[in-house]
């Protein structure tokens, strides 16, 4: 059994944060530069959990020439505070490549970049978090009747602690989405793990893989695969007649913009489902023209010269798929003549996208005081905090999983910088109790914990 460590269940963090990725490293930045504007004054303390071993985002997906979907601009700080020394524009100052990036002439940058300004963000916050630390339950403290504080376990190498807030704020990000009844394996991927298992292929030589999904996480595997083993044949499969393009021009763009969760916040249900039906090509199952272009040319390219590694088996469905040792069986059967397919290859690799992790999934007996809408779904107010009963005190923020009441920018770097302000601002207009700075002491006549 493991061993249940004091922790610092004997003091109050005004805002514990489960997760460290992008958005939490945001909201750490925004608490950091707040107290130091303080200065000793309202401060808020903090601390965040991380389950990784360190910070990591995206890390299956860092293809070298695979560039970002979002301008620059939209770092972790500029839409909120232009002037912070956290910028991507700091970044590449700090590296030497200012110049260089500028000459460039590009909003996007490489992903293995941006990868790179994320990990240099998290480092100069790193006393805020501790990696290798899992969030495994919350509990409620009672006071005087009501749920005054929250005890966070975390389980690491040393064993399970205790730590105390008045506030969560929950990160947890996405999980990879694999179709009903298919699970991972040695020959079987998902997207999320595609560099780390194309490197155990080094020094074998496949002859076929499979790529299923029509999104920007599929094209790029499919041009990934089809550069780095030369050999084999590379079969994209999905059930349209080709991939579709990103609508990225400036009016759809609005989309994202922090004006636009406002508007669908406030919008009836109808109109938030409309919306979602008319700007979904923003964001989900599409891809950069460029790359469609890149892909078509490749194909043409192959058919003139009579040798066809890149074959696109379009309007189709992947209707069945049997790992073996040494291979993988996949059936693909045709949406228009309903005609099977059987096609042998070394590895099918899933780009299926990621769904949400349940962001109550750790509360136990506290969410239950969460409250939900007429469609079960949680429900959130403007400032991304949870809705709950009047008999829990604590606020509870949600950075993603709320997509049905903020918008698409629900769990996109678009409006990170953005939300992490709102949250602070709601933080502080709730009220710090304390100006020590630090953690706060329990105050004496705190009530048992209630499991």
């Amino acid at each position: 059994m493991s061993q249940v460590l004091p922790g610092d269940a004997s003091v109050v963090h005004d805002l514990i944060g489960i997760g460290f990725g992008p958005s939490n490293v945001a909201m750490a930045i925004a608490l950091g530069e707040h107290n130091t504007r303080v200065a000793g004054g309202e401060e808020i303390s903090a601390h965040f959990f991380e389950q990784q071993p360190r910070f990591g985002w995206h890390r299956g997906m860092l293809i070298d020439d695979a560039t970002m979907q979002v301008s620059f601009l939209k770092d972790l700080v500029t839409l909120r505070n232009p002037a912070s020394e956290f910028s991507f524009l700091c970044y590449l100052k700090s590296k030497g490549r200012l110049i260089d990036f500028i000459n460039h002439k590009n909003l996007f940058p490489l992903r293995v970049e941006f990868h790179d300004y994320l990990e240099w963000a998290a480092a100069k916050v790193g006393d805020m978090a501790s990696y290798g630390h899992e969030v495994v339950g919350v509990a409620p403290v009672v006071r005087d009747g009501a749920v005054e504080y929250l005890d966070v376990t975390v389980r690491s190498a040393e064993g399970l602690a205790v730590h105390r807030a008045r506030n969560l704020v929950i990160g947890t990000g996405l999980r990879p989405l694999m179709p009903e009844g298919v699970e991972r394996g040695d020959r079987v991927w998902h997207t999320s793990e595609l560099l780390a298992k194309a490197d155990g292929l080094e020094g074998t030589s496949p002859s076929r893989f499979i790529v299923v999904g029509a999104g920007q996480s599929a094209a790029e595997n499919v041009a990934y695969l089809h550069r780095r083993f030369p050999e084999a044949e590379v079969c994209a499969v999905f059930s349209r007649y080709g991939y579709s393009p990103a609508d990225d021009s400036g009016f759809a763009n609005r989309i994202f913009d922090p004006e636009a969760v406002d508007e669908y916040f406030a919008a009836p249900e109808d109109v938030k489902r409309r919306l979602m039906d008319y700007h979904g090509n923003t964001n989900y199952s599409v891809v950069d023209i460029d790359l469609i272009d890149d892909l078509y040319r490749q194909m043409y390219q192959e058919k003139v010269l009579g040798v066809e590694r890149l074959r696109f088996l379009n309007v189709s469905r992947l209707a069945g798929v049997k790992e073996t040792e040494t291979q993988v069986r996949a059936t693909v059967t045709s949406l228009v003549t309903g005609e099977e397919t059987l096609l042998d290859a070394d590895v099918v690799v899933f780009a299926t996208g990621y769904s949400p992790a349940d962001p109550l999934g750790l509360l136990g007996e506290v969410a239950e005081s969460c409250l939900r809408d007429a469609e079960g779904r949680i429900r959130v107010e403007r400032d991304y905090r949870v809705a709950t009963d009047p008999g829990l005190r604590c606020g509870i923020y949600l950075q993603g999983g709320t997509e049905h009441t903020h918008g698409i920018t629900s769990s996109l770097l678009s409006n990170t910088a953005t939300r992490v302000g709102e949250i602070l601002d709601s933080l502080l207009d709730r009220g710090i109790p304390s100006a020590s700075g630090g953690a706060r002491p329990v105050a004496d006549g705190v009530g048992s914990t209630a499991r």
